[in-house]
């Protein structure tokens, strides 16, 4: 016997369908109080992280955003833990906002329907396994032929092309094929970046070439295919290492937690127990940091530190002299003492600290994100347009929108 969603889907496949290719698609011209993608649809056959942060941006500006997931599971990140009330943090990050659409895409009924789905769309983003959507019949030339107008968003570890094509990628990969963990961690071993950024950094010039081919679209009529890999992004955000390395000539040493191309720029241990983190980034800084914090204004005017460059060649002379005072000083004084001197520097917080911030307390940055269980608490947006009130968001069960959209592409 079949599920409700077969029942649903035979439903639809029954009915006459609007199929023209995005001919009503939206222009990016909608009313001036309203989210900026409002009337903008988006199809997104996504998991994990990259695609789903992008399709979520989206959300967040408005669009409207209907999430395709395999009915047994869905998602795979919506099982990665449970810790939002029954919910995984990585699903409750990256998916609110969104609607909900458990197709079986092995089966020639939910093709027919994400064809249909397509055919109302403005963006098509997907992040599915190396040749995944191409056996679906959902590649970018058959896309294309369909759909003249519809950009189509392909994020993938290593793009469209070359030796690497068909590797399959995650974050954590990414992070060593970019280089990043031979800059990060402690001198004798690796450190892995505490978050996803392999994944946020694909997503978000996925969001913005998206954008950017939106408003080509409207000036030309035509859509397009945004290919976005995951190592060409992270690759661009290593540049600065990388032209120490092709120009200077050596790698880059790991510096922990402080910076390796300038000095003093990092945490260091005060005397009380505590941490001072600062950053000395002109030579002026550097002035003001000897005479007025440190109490030392001959190491202004030593050759050794008289530059930043001469500063990261002796850091194993001058940091030592940094530490020292900083153990007089203790955490609090020497906070006090930057913060007169106007170098920058800031708290090294836990996440209970990031969560009680004062600075998201004062901007209103908490928000609630509506459940099928009850609200949970989340941080708005982060784009902030003037004018603009937040997209209401909530996080989608699995497949709770199904009947839903499937009814809204049909003609009765």
């Amino acid at each position: 016997m079949g599920s409700p969603e077969d029942s649903r889907e035979a439903a639809f496949l029954a009915l006459p369908h609007t199929r023209s290719p995005t001919k009503g698609a939206a222009t990016m011209v909608p009313d001036p109080g309203a989210p900026p993608l409002h009337g903008v649809r988006v199809i997104a056959l996504e998991h994990a992280v990259a695609a789903p942060l992008c399709s979520r941006h989206l959300a967040d500006l408005g669009a409207d955003v209907i999430k395709i997931e395999k009915p047994d599971g869905g998602d795979l990140a919506r099982h990665y833990d449970s810790v939002v009330e029954g919910r995984s943090a990585y699903f409750v990050w990256a998916n609110r906002g969104k609607r909900s659409v458990a197709l079986d895409l092995k089966g020639d009924r939910g093709r027919r329907a994400l064809d249909a789905l397509l055919g109302t769309a403005d963006v098509f983003v997907h992040n599915l396994g190396p040749g995944a959507v191409e056996r679906l019949g959902f590649g970018r030339d058959a896309v294309r032929t369909r759909y003249p107008r519809l950009v189509t968003c392909a994020i993938s570890g290593y793009g469209d092309g070359g030796p690497y094509r068909a590797r399959k990628a995650f974050d954590l990969l990414i992070q060593g094929e970019a280089g990043l963990l031979s800059v990060t961690g402690e001198p004798d071993r690796p450190a892995k970046v505490g978050i996803s950024v392999a994944d946020m950094c694909a997503a978000v010039y996925a969001l913005s070439s998206i954008l950017a081919a939106l408003l080509r679209r409207d000036h030309t009529g035509e859509g397009t295919f945004v290919d976005v890999s995951m190592l060409d992004c992270l690759s661009e955000w290593m540049m600065a290492p990388a032209y120490h390395q092709m120009y200077a000539g050596h790698q880059l040493p790991r510096a922990g937690a402080r910076h390796n191309m300038m000095v003093p720029y990092g945490v260091y241990p005060a005397g009380d127990g505590g941490q001072v983190n600062f950053a000395v980034q002109t030579d002026q800084q550097w002035n003001d940091l000897s005479t007025r914090v440190l109490d030392r204004p001959d190491l202004a005017s030593d050759p050794r530190f008289a530059t930043n460059e001469a500063r990261v060649a002796h850091r194993d002379e001058l940091e030592p002299l940094i530490e020292e005072r900083l153990a007089e000083l203790g955490a609090r004084r020497a906070t006090e003492l930057l913060l007169a001197a106007g170098i920058p520097t800031g708290d090294v917080n836990t996440l209970a600290d990031l969560v009680a911030h004062p600075q998201h307390r004062a901007r209103s940055r908490w928000t609630r994100a509506a459940t099928s269980t009850g609200p949970v608490r989340v941080l708005r947006a982060p784009f902030n347009l003037d004018g603009v009130d937040e997209h209401a968001t909530a996080v989608p069960d699995l497949g709770e929108h199904t009947a839903e959209v499937l009814a809204e592409i049909a003609r009765p």
